[in-house]
């Protein structure tokens, strides 16, 4: 039972809370663990900026996707746990795609991610990979928010229970 799990990080602290969890998980099942960061060159538009200042920003991009997997690894490794790491560079892609076809590719049989937990408008203008791995993926999508989430909907549901009475 999930013998591989993928975990995308991305440094923020919703995915240091997803890691966590992976962690947790892989050390009691003895799972393998597969790191994954995406280096995105769609945030960069080159038509505004010469061609130097695009490939020192994108070699910036992935010198920083870089680093981040090797804390994560770090990480892991103190926990003793040997994990795959895989930098990605997409082209204007959805991050969950990459995010589908890495856990294909490694035959993950569970990914395990944090999530920002966004709501309403929040949701609507910045999107969500989260949302989109869980309504696209074939195996099973672990969503864990980060402390800030899950203290944000705690106070929401507090505000609702206040409301109510």
């Amino acid at each position: 039972m999930y013998s591989k799990i993928l975990v995308p990080i991305d440094g923020s602290e919703t995915s240091a809370a997803g890691l966590d969890e992976a962690i947790k998980l892989a050390k009691f099942l003895g799972s393998q663990v597969c790191l994954l960061h995406i280096v995105n060159e769609f945030v960069m538009d080159s038509a505004f900026a010469p061609a130097q200042y695009s490939s020192e920003l994108l070699e910036l991009m992935r010198k920083g996707g870089q680093a981040i997997l090797d804390a994560a690894e770090s990480t892991v490794q103190r926990q003793g746990i040997k994990p795959t790491c895989v930098l990605l560079e997409s082209i204007g892609g959805v991050a969950a795609d990459s995010i589908i076809e890495q856990a294909k590719n490694f035959h993950a049989e569970l990914i395990v991610m944090g999530t920002h937990g966004r709501r309403g408008i929040f949701r609507l203008a910045m999107g969500s990979d989260a949302e989109q791995v869980l309504r696209a993926s074939s195996i099973p999508v672990l969503l864990v928010r980060g402390q800030a989430a899950a203290k944000k909907a705690a106070v929401a549901a507090t505000q609702i229970q206040a409301a109510a009475a």
